[in-house]
């Protein structure tokens, strides 16, 4: 079955660095549209960045600039290089894959910015 296993979260400081990855199984990676979402406190779940197959990137205007989706389809993963943290991105960040009217998501990894 599908599996999308996220990992890299954890605490860091304002201004600090993160880079999320999501490792993906029992599907052909190379065909899925790849995204990042994230639900912070008392918030509901928002698009954060999605790469489609062919490698085209789309970043949501608060992240722009400061984090960067990309995938390895050799290790089918997807990463998320997060850079210039605020405390407004405190959230759990889930991997989502989507292909025609398929669509999987992660478990979430918890990423938490506070000095």
């Amino acid at each position: 079955q599908v599996q999308l296993v996220e990992s890299g979260g954890g605490l860091v400081q304002p201004g600090g660095s993160l880079r999320l990855s999501c490792l993906a199984s029992g599907m052909i990676f190379s065909i899925y549209s790849m995204g990042w979402y994230r639900q912070g406190p008392g918030k509901q779940r928002e698009l954060v960045a999605i790469i489609t197959s062919g490698g085209s990137t789309n970043h949501v205007d608060s992240v722009a600039g400061r984090f960067t989706i990309s995938r390895d389809n050799a290790k089918n993963t997807v990463y998320l290089q997060m850079s210039s943290l605020k405390p407004e991105d405190t959230a759990v960040y889930y991997c989502n894959a989507v292909y025609s009217d398929k669509a999987y998501w992660g478990q979430g990894t918890q990423v938490t910015v506070s000095s």
